[in-house]
């Protein structure tokens, strides 16, 4: 009698079109819906948290709906141009270079997490700046619904059956297409749980259940420490890009971890500074 383990070992990867579907000469890929989906959904999500005076400091919203729909403008530029050029620079610029239209090949590579959020925080302060907005409570907001991004960005990579991870035999294991006929960790979907899900959750927790935005900065704290931990613990699973391979002649350092690294500290410390602040208003 056939076992889980045993059903979970022959199902085959599910071959999706990364194209999902076309207009005349237009073909709409799930890599641009996902992020479409990220932004819409975090989008009113951020309205909801806008609206409930409650959970801010002295019961008084930062922001206007109205200022997070302006605001959702900039932050899609900072997440697609950031994005795209921080994959270029980081992960790809040799082959652009030889190529210079691959940069605009959104699907090939794709984005890269540190690049949006380098692209997104700049946005954010010079909105914040602009329309009078304490820039740590907006930063609180916009950590607290980039896991939805992250989360079908993620779906998107598996979809296109790239991203994927190391050669291993656990039961789940995928043989994806542009893999090699080798069983792989399905590692964008270990990165889709716990980048998007579980830091979701955790970030939804402090805020409705120990009012953590009343703390500005703290919040994006969290998001960012648990963001690095996340990435890091995925990227012993996940196959280092292959123009890039392991770093300082490992078998284990990638570019991946050497980004993310630093957010730790720096998460760790935008919470301490929050709780300081916390701490003397009191």
């Amino acid at each position: 009698m056939p076992t889980a383990a045993n059903l979970l070992a022959i199902m085959p990867f599910p071959d999706i079109d990364p194209i999902a579907f076309s207009i005349g000469p237009l073909a709409i890929h799930w890599y641009g819906l996902a992020y479409v989906a990220g932004i819409l959904l975090g989008w009113a999500y951020a309205r909801r948290l806008a609206a409930n005076e409650s959970l801010w400091p002295g019961n008084t919203s930062p922001m206007t709906r109205t200022q997070i729909d302006d605001f959702i403008v900039w932050a899609a530029l900072g997440v697609v141009l950031g994005g795209r050029l921080g994959y270029i620079f980081f992960y790809d610029l040799p082959a652009v270079l030889r190529s210079p239209v691959r940069a605009l090949e959104i699907w090939n590579g794709g984005m890269s997490f540190h690049g949006g959020l380098t692209g997104t925080t700049i946005a954010m302060i010079v909105f914040a700046r602009r329309n009078g907005i304490p820039i740590w409570s907006l930063f609180d907001i916009v950590a607290t619904v980039v896991p939805f991004g992250l989360f079908f960005g993620r779906i998107a990579n598996f979809i296109n059956g790239e991203l994927w991870g190391r050669l291993t035999d656990v039961p789940w294991a995928v043989v994806f297409p542009t893999g090699g006929p080798f069983a792989r960790h399905p590692s964008q979907l270990y990165e889709a749980g716990l980048e998007g899900i579980v830091l979701l959750l955790v970030l939804a927790a402090l805020v409705y259940g120990m009012r953590a935005l009343k703390s500005p900065g703290f919040i994006t704290g969290v998001f960012v420490c648990g963001y690095a931990l996340s990435r890091i613990f995925v990227e012993f699973f996940r196959e280092p890009d292959a123009q890039l391979g392991y770093l300082l002649g490992t078998n284990w350092l990638t570019m991946g971890m050497v980004l993310s690294s630093p957010m730790i500290l720096l998460g760790l410390w935008a919470m301490l500074r929050a709780r300081r602040q916390a701490a003397l208003q009191l």
